[in-house]
């Protein structure tokens, strides 16, 4: 009977340790919006109306150019190729006339 009222107590204060209590009210670091400049979203504006290429670095595969611009409205785009400014271009069709087009490192898409 004395280990069965001492197993009692000894849980009791287990379970009194173990238990949340009052919640902790202690102060932490404040949170604010930046003082300083902040960096703007992702400019998500479709390109496609720029009329000047920029060169640079192209890491569009040949495959995402053709689709550039066929997003453009190009069609019956022929074989494209990468040139030492890093425009992608070929030749295709729009609106019935064919011209050649290139594709910039941004995806603006525009007629030679």
């Amino acid at each position: 009977m004395m280990k069965t009222i001492t197993l009692a107590i000894c849980a009791a204060g287990i379970l009194t340790a173990c238990s949340p209590g009052e919640p902790d009210n202690a102060e932490g670091p404040v949170v604010s919006a930046a003082e300083g400049p902040v960096n703007s979203p992702v400019d998500t504006t479709p390109t496609t109306g720029e009329t000047t290429q920029t060169p640079g670095a192209n890491s569009f595969t040949e495959a995402q150019a053709r689709g550039a611009m066929e997003g453009a409205g190009y069609t019956n785009i022929g074989r494209l190729t990468q040139n030492e400014q890093g425009l992608w271009q070929g030749e295709g069709t729009k609106a019935g006339t064919k011209a050649m087009v290139s594709v910039d490192y941004k995806g603006a898409v525009t007629p030679q």
